[in-house]
């Protein structure tokens, strides 16, 4: 085969359907392979698979295979990449505007909240625009879901964490907790489990309910609050612009179908999971589920509220999130 027939057969698109596969991609995640996330993302790349009709091939790899997760970004615009499933606020130290949009701590209280805002009240136009000078296009958001709040004291509201000396990510989390009376601190995920066992800790943001009781959690912190109050991560699937410029509009389509598809398909297999884990946990005896009334939520976002306000502050893109996630929130009765 010379090479300029092999080079037209490349070029062939989605409609000409000459050949079985036309783009082959490969993506890394910021999870590790064990992980139920990345077990699902894996169901992703065969949505895609199958919505194009065999022409999109994603190779998917695990946290750290070819960078570290907050390098990604520059992997994907210097080619090494072709795109990722990762969780946004890695690249806040690039811009915080990315640590904003990514979990602006309080916000949602279920994962369709998030998405209307994404799909429907300009938070897919924002990450677009946030993207777009590192050479990435956004194809959409997905989530694990609304994180539970590890305890192994009773937590029934704001007045409670007080003190409060619990595990924190660096960042907005941190501030948000602290501002709030906690005392947070960072630890990596790996030590959560034995700091609260040996009681260094009382509390720690860490994930979902049947994560957190899949490794052990509630044997050392018997009261969960669930659902949780504080934390639901986005977690964007992006790629290389000119490749995806590259693509013809109907592959782009279904890839993007594909996203939408697969977030609703990933928070419902991890809320039937944690509904399970749940009435496992208080079937046991041994752990207490905690639900905080809805007033109690409010005080806890009105406090969030203060700290995305200094987030804002800190550059041109973060005030602009900060501007439309409001107006969103105001709008749909979300801060009331």
């Amino acid at each position: 085969m010379n090479h300029l027939f092999k080079a037209t057969l490349v070029a062939t698109t989605l409609a000409g359907g000459a050949l079985a596969q036309d783009y082959s991609l490969r993506f890394q995640s910021s999870d590790p392979a064990g992980n139920p996330n990345f077990q699902l993302q894996t169901r992703w790349t065969e949505m895609v698979e199958e919505k194009t009709g065999g022409k999109v091939a994603i190779e998917l790899l695990p946290v750290e295979s070819i960078v570290a997760h907050n390098e990604t970004q520059d992997a994907i615009a210097a080619g090494i990449l072709d795109g990722h499933v990762t969780d946004t606020s890695y690249f806040s130290g690039k811009d915080p505007a990315f640590g904003l949009i990514a979990n602006p701590v309080g916000a949602w209280s279920a994962p369709e909240e998030m998405f209307t805002f994404m799909r429907t009240g300009g938070g897919n136009e924002l990450m677009q625009e946030l993207l777009a000078p590192y050479g990435l296009h956004f194809i959409g958001a997905t989530t694990p879901g609304l994180e539970a709040f590890v305890s192994a004291v009773p937590l029934e509201g704001v007045e409670d964490l007080k003190g409060l000396k619990m595990r924190a990510p660096e960042g907005l989390v941190q501030q948000v907790f602290a501002a709030a009376g906690a005392a947070p601190v960072n630890l990596p995920g790996s030590e959560v489990f034995t700091s609260l066992d040996k009681k260094v800790i009382e509390a720690a943001d860490y994930t979902v309910f049947s994560t957190n009781q899949a490794q052990g959690m509630h044997d050392v912190a018997k009261h969960p609050v669930y659902p949780g109050f504080h934390s639901m991560p986005l977690v964007e699937i992006s790629m290389n612009k000119a490749k995806w410029d590259a693509m013809p509009a109907e592959i782009q389509t279904a890839i993007t179908e594909s996203v939408e598809e697969f977030a609703d398909l990933q928070v419902a297999t991890l809320r039937e999971a944690d509904l399970a884990a749940v009435e496992a946990a208080k079937a046991s005896g041994k752990v207490t589920v905690h639900d905080w009334p809805a007033a109690e939520r409010a005080k806890f976002r009105s406090i969030a509220t203060g700290e995305w306000e200094q987030v804002a502050s800190r550059s041109e893109n973060a005030q602009k999130v900060y501007d439309t996630l409001t107006a969103y929130l105001k709008g749909a009765g979300l801060l009331n």
